[in-house]
């Protein structure tokens, strides 16, 4: 190619990876796929780093983003706000482990995994713990203050509280939930309007509304991954995620600490697949060096950190037939319908089935056995049907019917109004759902026995030897040495790891029951408000939902669950066996607010709201979630929402503010 070509090629590559950055970044409308533009700036990178004088001043290669939005005030940016590195490979993953390694001379590196949201970058800046500014990422080097904007979004903590830096800026993500994409689609329709493409279109062109009161229509929401500060008091980038968590921001959920690399690609493969149980959109992974100081030694590139990546699922589309349609039982009873498929090859890999999620999809698809279907692998370890050739479609098909019992128990399915799964009831005798619950209690975050992993949890089943949680507090060293393929050694660990589970605290009982809904955070919340598995079992629904973040679906959940005789008879045995059932004690300061129930909202100049509640219960009262007929005070803070306020109005319920507060639990 002559040199003539190659300027051209570099040059024609330029222009359209800006005018695609414009598009996306700028007017949200991008017209390629993710994948497909990086491939074209990986080719432009390769081009410029061998024919570096040929290189454009602003090549998209050393720039971020496509531009500015001229309706709203240029903020210059007082730290570049960087992309991303991208990879779509598990071998360029392993290179940049490999790389970073090498440049601190250490032999494993821990990373922290998060999900990455499809939504617009934005940076949030602290003063004092007052929001006061927020500005898009703009070109990198400047980007548009939408402050009054990002206001309107509910999660976005305008007043923080706690022990927080006195200045501070924050990154993160501004997104859209599906759901009130669905909503937000459904009232344009409604209203003779065209439908929004995707929610991260919608949530990108929120932020250009010139209107606040428009924007707060929307339902926008944010994730914060990335802390800055000149003075940084924190050593790694998880504890400053944690402590600003601990503030009162919204920071990313289902992040994960890994050790090594390993742990980064068991990650990859866990979310590659659950990322479709989210109620929002993710493309990929970020993975970045945890220590804030082995970052700072990694440095930049002109355009990307060096300690950091994004592994993006990719995206692969294939034709094949549809042979069959089977289902597979979860852990909750929620049953997957699964797509039989004649042998394809997507990214390398022979994908023989594919994942269908629900009946709404089935009948949303109108896929039928024997049809010619598109298959589409991302990360997913089961890719998913995206579409159907109706003109290939059989001239005796029929629709498909969705089973009605249960394919492990032949139970019969049930389907709760407003969920999109069916659910097998046979909750303690699907063996499916048994071994998913034995897994579940000794997992990690509840009863932390290491020594009963999958495989192990299957054999004790199979073998009858645990068919009920309590059953493992029963097992003997002998029993359990009598399996195939179990040594002495294995059993010995096994039984002192139960024997440690003993230790636990109530609250991860609780959660290693696996009642539905109970997360670990509600678990903590219920020990915490009931202290005790025997008020926890005869507590009814009225009294569950006055707990803080109990709604009415799972105080109905958790009395269900405890309405059933073999639950009770379980619990009971797994008292006599020494389990921790009761709540580690509360300090006690008084009881002026025995039989009280307070709703506390706003900020307050002397305490934090979390101070506030621990006030509270240490005086004999109850913190619920929202004003009802049963809330006795609402403790009205500064910038207190005025629904609460109208609400507590009309019910007669009593508003005090910070000091009356005070006042009241001092008097003896």
């Amino acid at each position: 190619m002559q040199i003539q070509e190659i300027q051209a090629k570099i040059l024609a590559l330029t222009n359209e990876l800006k005018d695609h950055n414009y598009r996306y970044y700028v007017l949200a409308e991008p017209v390629i796929s993710d994948q497909q533009f990086d491939i074209k700036l990986k080719e432009l990178e390769a081009l410029e780093k061998e024919y570096p004088t040929l290189a454009q001043v602003d090549s998209p290669t050393r720039m971020v983003g496509g531009g500015l939005i001229e309706d709203f005030k240029t903020v210059p940016h007082k730290r570049r706000m960087m992309s991303l590195g991208n990879t779509y490979s598990e071998e360029e993953l392993r290179e940049f482990d490999e790389r970073v390694k090498k440049s601190l001379g250490l032999d494993h590196v821990e990373y922290v995994c998060e999900l990455k949201i499809d939504g617009l970058a934005i940076s949030l800046f602290y003063e004092n713990g007052q929001l006061v500014q927020a500005v898009t990422r703009g070109d990198g080097f400047q980007g548009d203050d939408v402050t009054e904007n990002v206001k309107t979004i509910r999660s976005v903590k305008q007043q923080l509280h706690g022990n927080f830096p006195q200045s501070f800026e924050i990154r993160g993500e501004i997104f859209m939930h599906r759901k009130g994409f669905e909503k937000l689609n459904a009232l344009r329709v409604s209203q003779g309007e065209a439908e929004y493409a995707n929610p991260r279109n919608v949530a990108s062109g929120s932020l250009k509304i010139k209107d606040p009161n428009e924007v707060a229509k929307r339902p926008l929401d944010i994730t914060l991954y990335h802390f800055l500060s000149d003075t940084n008091p924190f050593q790694t980038h998880s504890e400053s995620l944690e402590n600003a968590h601990q503030w009162g921001l919204k920071t990313a959920e289902n992040s994960k600490n890994c050790r090594n690399i390993e742990e980064v690609f068991s990650y990859l493969t866990h979310w590659g697949e659950a990322r479709h149980e989210l109620g929002y959109d993710t493309d990929g992974v970020v993975i970045k060096v945890n220590s804030f100081r082995y970052q700072e030694e990694l440095g930049f590139t002109a355009k990307v950190p060096r300690w950091a990546i994004a592994y993006r699922f990719q995206t692969e589309t294939a034709s094949s037939t549809l042979l069959g349609i089977t289902y597979q039982v979860g852990r909750t009873g929620a049953i997957t319908p699964v797509a039989e498929l004649q042998p394809v090859q997507l990214l390398g890999t022979t994908v023989k089935r594919a994942s269908l999620h629900n009946a709404n999809e089935i009948e949303r698809l109108d896929v039928r056995v024997g049809d010619a279907i598109f298959v589409e692998k991302g990360g997913e370890i089961i890719p998913k049907i995206v579409g159907v050739d109706f003109s290939r479609r059989p001239e005796q098909s029929q629709p498909h019917i969705y089973i009605t019992h249960c394919p492990e128990c032949n139970t019969e399915l049930v389907r709760k109004e407003g969920e999109a799964h069916h659910y097998c009831p046979n909750v303690d005798e699907c063996p499916p759902q048994a071994i998913g619950k034995i897994e579940h209690f000794v997992g990690r975050k509840a009863m932390d026995i290491q020594s009963i992993g999958s495989e192990m949890a299957e054999t004790l089943y199979t073998a009858g030897l645990v068919r009920d949680l309590a059953d493992l507090y029963d097992l003997t060293f002998e029993q359990v040495l009598a399996l195939d393929r179990v040594g002495e050694k294995t059993a010995t660990n096994l039984i002192q790891g139960i024997e440690e589970s003993k230790k636990q605290p109530f609250e991860r009982v609780l959660f290693g029951l696996g009642i539905r809904y109970v997360g670990e955070t509600v678990a903590k919340k219920l020990a915490s408000a009931m202290g005790n598995i025997d008020n926890l079992m005869s507590a009814p629904e009225e009294t569950l939902i006055t707990v803080d973040e109990i709604g009415e679906r799972i105080a109905e959940s958790v009395v269900q669950y405890f309405a059933e005789p073999k639950h009770r008879e379980g619990i009971e045995r797994m008292k006599s066996a020494g389990l921790q059932f009761t709540a580690a004690e509360k300090v006690s300061l008084g009881d002026n607010l025995t039989g009280k129930t307070m709703v506390i909202s706003g900020v307050f100049a002397k305490h934090s709201r979390d101070e506030i509640k621990l006030m509270i219960e240490a005086h004999g009262g109850k913190v619920g979630s929202g004003v009802t007929g049963k809330t006795d005070y609402l403790v009205a803070g500064d910038g207190i929402g005025p629904s609460k306020l109208e609400k507590a109005t009309q019910l007669g319920v009593q508003i005090i503010d910070e000091d009356t507060f005070l006042d009241l639990i001092s008097n003896q």
